[in-house]
């Protein structure tokens, strides 16, 4: 019965289609910011003008993603951040039994790891800007701060490429693909 309910259907009804979420200046940050903490975890001490640059890239991008996130496209902007922050502990409890509710923008995991990431960075590369100013050169807690925040943003990266492996298999979806090409699939459900 329902394969023939199935084939009246018009097949553009049925199919999958995508739809933008991640405009391209937010991809092209997303991208710059992760080769930017790469080359600044594999250069300290031993290409330190590189890791300087790239320290004051991050700080650069940084800056960009907080005007991006108030004037940027849709998800790119931080209005759902209380939201999805309010919604991240069932969504987390829920996601233990494997259940996983779609979002088209970020969901409240990704939300949660969005603010934990920014910030670290934030303090990461702030200190190491400091760290190399007269006043501040040697000074022992910008130093030991510098290198705690830094050692937390690779964790939250690691702990950021399996969330989006798990979220990618759970919901079969490529989410590296997306965040290259900006789209997202939408399943239709008949």
């Amino acid at each position: 019965m329902i394969d023939t309910a199935l084939r009246r259907e018009p097949k553009a009804i049925l199919a999958d289609r995508t739809v933008a979420v991640w405009d391209l200046p937010l991809r092209l940050w997303h991208w710059a910011i992760a080769a930017c903490v790469l080359v600044a975890w594999f250069t300290p001490t031993v290409h330190d003008g590189l890791h300087r640059i790239v320290g004051y890239a991050a700080i650069g991008l940084l800056a960009f993603r907080l005007v991006w996130g108030f004037w940027g496209g849709r998800y790119s902007r931080f209005r759902m951040i209380g939201v999805r922050l309010h919604a991240a502990p069932s969504y987390l409890w829920n996601l233990r039994r494997g259940i996983a509710g779609r979002y088209i923008g970020l969901n409240p995991a990704g939300t949660m790891m969005l603010l934990a990431l920014l910030s670290s960075l934030a303090v990461s590369a702030v200190t190491g800007a400091l760290s190399v100013t007269v006043s501040f050169f040697g000074i022992w807690w910008v130093e030991d701060t510098h290198a705690y925040a830094s050692d937390a943003v690779i964790v939250l990266v690691v702990l950021h490429v399996a969330g989006v492996v798990l979220m990618s298999v759970l919901q079969r979806e490529n989410l590296v693909r997306a965040m290259i090409t900006g789209r997202k699939r939408i399943r239709n459900h008949p």
